[in-house]
């Protein structure tokens, strides 16, 4: 049984305490099948979110089966389901995939026989066998809300929450997405509440909760609504709530309560009677030894398993998106071939002065030659390796500033779910780990085959660490940006101004004042991979770059030193960000 005594939701609205729930009491049987309705602003979602523990209630206390939630903590993640009314499933998947990769998140199972049993008994459930190999993006409203629910059954949720599921759908599909609903209420003693603004198909459920202002305004069986508000529509007990304060409704309903629930409880009665309701022993009831196997039935899996599947799952959804794809190897192919475009005067030799001194006007002209040389070959070196770091900058920004903040919806459902935030940040990671070793690397070896990097011994190796660190850098930062931010477009435009200051707080183009660089420097990852690439030149060319810029260069360990702190710092803030609660 669920039970909620006094539950209320406060917040603070212009300084004052406003209740969005007030004093709900009510108590829902096992195998119930329950409406919440009520007009536009009334608390439905937010009476649904506190009962799924996603809005802590500010008083009062919510009990399941004898446990006070209140004081015990949340439900298990496999003893409630909830299904959002947006989509959380990816388009490039197939239904099967999404079930699988739910299952393979919610569920530990002993073996690939007993996951291919419970992905099938879950699509028979709720219809979608015949097109399990469809993807996700061409189903339906109707079948997309059926996914939704086999998503949520996959852990065989004894609690089943759903948020205007049946929204923007034909008559005929909600009508089917009420009967699939109210016959999965009739299955293991499994409480189903669902919020929704339509009034029609009431009399498949077992009872009607009508809200007003977050207070109850009536909840008894849907034959007795029309009675109770003297009207003789549904449609006309809206404008019926509008006659009164919520304050007199919920007083009026106080009184008559007990007359109702009576007649509920001789509905349910009837119902077990004629063997349409089957109810298994109370979890409460049952001897201690015959519970516990039951109990530990459903399991979290762990976090390798969340891991790979994430991660196989990321990978099949990036492959199949062809934009992307197509993006990805474009970046991949041009930046480089722009850097390439410049690399005529790198390749310049440096002269030096002759040893025989000529004296006078010839001498002068030797010097400003040299000079002159010196001016084009370092200008050219060191534009050439600032080129690489903005452009993998980029490259970072595009890589991750949208990778969490893009799926947050999806995300926060699936933590709902039991999913380690962990074993979700790994495989991002991970992910995007891959992508720069391989967009570092083929940038350093493209462009060294046309400008070769003129270091000493290691000086090329020493370049490769320079643009993996600063790639790395700015993807992790970026990866920060993306799951702090609550949209993927904030995520994205905030990571576009940090990539284009880059270049001009680095100092590598015009030296910065002292006062602003002593700010700005240990901020521009920019800097710290072009002053390591630099400083690794062979001396000669190290002196001619040095002749062309005025800012002082850092040494390769500093360098080194302050990326990878870069790293930690964008790895830190995605931590916070993925732990933090976000749902919409």
């Amino acid at each position: 049984m669920l039970e909620l005594q006094d539950v209320c939701f406060t917040i603070q609205k212009d300084g004052e305490a406003s209740n969005l729930v007030d004093k709900v009491n009510l108590k829902i049987p096992r195998g119930h099948f329950m409406a919440i309705v009520g007009p536009s602003g009334c608390g439905k979602t937010t009476l649904l979110k506190t009962i799924a523990g996603l809005n802590p209630e500010s008083a009062g206390a919510l009990f399941w089966e004898g446990r006070n939630l209140s004081e015990e903590g949340d439900l298990d993640p496999s003893e409630i389901g909830y299904v959002p009314q947006f989509s959380i499933a990816y388009d490039p998947l197939t239904v099967d995939e999404s079930v699988e990769a739910s299952t393979r998140l919610r569920v530990k199972v002993r073996d690939l026989e007993e996951l291919d049993q419970r992905i099938d008994r879950v699509l028979e459930e709720t219809g979608l066998a015949a097109i399990a190999d469809r993807q996700v993006k061409v189903l339906s409203g109707g079948q997309k809300r059926r996914l939704g629910l086999a998503m949520e059954l996959v852990s065989d949720p004894k609690l089943l929450l759903c948020d205007e599921v049946t929204s923007g759908l034909d008559p005929r599909s909600e009508r089917e997405i009420v009967r699939l609903l109210h016959d999965l209420s009739r299955r293991e003693g499994r409480i189903v509440l669902s919020v929704t603004h339509s009034l029609a198909h009431l009399e498949l459920y077992d009872s009607i909760l009508v809200l007003h202002e977050g207070r109850v305004a009536y909840h008894g069986p849907p034959e007795q609504m029309t009675h109770y508000f003297s009207v003789h529509d549904t449609e006309e007990v809206y404008p019926k709530l509008a006659t009164q304060t919520s304050e007199r409704w919920q007083s009026s309903w106080m009184k008559h309560r007990d007359s109702y629930y009576t007649k509920l409880e001789r509905n349910r009665t009837k119902l077990i009677e004629s063997g349409s309701l089957h109810l298994p022993p109370a979890p409460e009831l049952l001897d201690p030894e015959e519970a516990l196997p039951e109990l530990a039935k459903i399991r979290t899996p762990g976090f390798f398993t969340q891991f790979t599947t994430l991660l196989s799952r990321r990978w099949r959804i990036f492959f199949r998106d062809r934009g992307q794809v197509f993006l990805q190897l474009a970046i991949l192919l041009c930046f480089p071939v722009l850097v390439t475009l410049f690399s005529e005067n790198a390749n310049g030799q440096i002269a030096n002065l002759s040893d025989t001194r000529q004296g006078g006007l010839e001498e002068y002209k030797e010097v400003e030659r040299v000079k002159l040389g010196q001016v084009r070959v370092g200008s050219a070196i060191s534009g050439i390796i600032m080129f690489q770091v903005i452009l993998l900058s980029l490259m970072a920004s595009n890589n991750s500033s949208r990778e969490i903040a893009g799926e947050r919806p999806i995300f926060e459902k699936e933590k709902f779910g039991g999913l380690r935030p962990t074993a979700y940040l790994a495989s991002k990671v991970t992910f995007l780990a891959c992508l720069v070793l391989a967009q570092s690397l083929w940038m350093a070896v493209f462009v060294n085959l046309f400008a070769p990097f003129r270091g000493g011994t290691g000086g090329f190796e020493s370049h490769i660490l320079f643009l993996l660190l600063v790639n790395g850098a700015m993807t992790a930062i970026c990866l920060g940006i993306s799951a702090l931010m609550r949209t993927a477009e904030q995520a994205s435009l905030l990571s576009i101004y940090l990539v284009g200051f880059q270049l001009p707080l680095s100092g590598a183009v015009l030296a910065l004042p002292e006062s602003v660089e002593a700010v700005t420097r240990y901020f521009i990852s920019a800097y710290w991979a072009w002053s390591g690439s630099v400083s690794a030149l062979e001396p000669k060319v190290l002196y001619a770059v040095k002749e062309v810029i005025d800012t002082e260069l850092s040494g390769r360990e500093a360098c080194i030193y302050v990326l990878v702190a870069h790293i930690a710092a964008g790895l830190v803030a995605a931590w916070v960000g993925a732990r933090r609660h976000q749902w919409d």
